[in-house]
């Protein structure tokens, strides 16, 4: 299945078009498509598209760090909650990587003993646990990471303020539809 494919179909069926497909909706005319679904479409590809350079710095990096993609995506959660100055819970990290707890701990087992994470007690709650991001960690993702960070930074030199405003939350928005559970 294309992008194309998941575009409204044309307002006028059965104008003398090609015929419907197996699955019975009509196919498009690509060539002649509203703006507005023009749009949509180029968007989606966009999204499409940064979702495999994602995908593939993603490899990249769980290589130079020799870990999998789960670990590799808790330390990136545990980055993101670090410079927001908040402190996560090993229960947090199961909810947001929708794994179970006994697999989060298994994740924090391994990168504990590479070094990434320490276990820390609560800063207000004596029973529960944080867990933080070591500076070996935090220096091992950004040479890993620094270079492609700086490559955004510049691309997105030639937008205005409001331009970014923009675009944040489009991505904010479409990763809300696309995480649902």
């Amino acid at each position: 299945m294309t992008l194309e494919d998941t575009a409204a179909p044309p307002a006028a069926a059965g104008d003398g078009g090609p015929p419907p497909r197996a699955d019975g909706v009509p196919p498009l005319d690509r060539g002649v498509l509203p703006p507005r679904e023009d749009a949509v479409l180029a968007l989606m590809r966009a999204v499409r598209n940064f979702g495999d350079a994602h995908d593939r710095m993603s490899g990249a990096m769980k290589r130079g760090m020799d870990m999998n993609i789960t670990d590799l995506a808790a330390l990136r959660l545990l980055i993101m909650r670090a410079d927001k100055g908040a402190p996560i819970t090993p229960a947090e990290i199961a909810r947001h990587l929708r794994i179970s707890t006994a697999s989060t701990t298994k994740l924090l087992d391994r990168l504990a003993a590479a070094g990434h994470v320490e276990r820390c007690p609560h800063p207000t709650d004596r029973r529960a646990l944080i867990v933080r991001l070591t500076d070996h960690a935090r220096a091992e993702f950004f040479r890993l990471f620094g270079a492609r960070l700086g490559a955004m930074r510049a691309a997105f030199e030639e937008f205005t303020d409001e331009e970014l405003r923009l675009a944040a939350r489009v991505l904010d928005v479409t990763s809300g539809a696309i995480d649902r559970d």
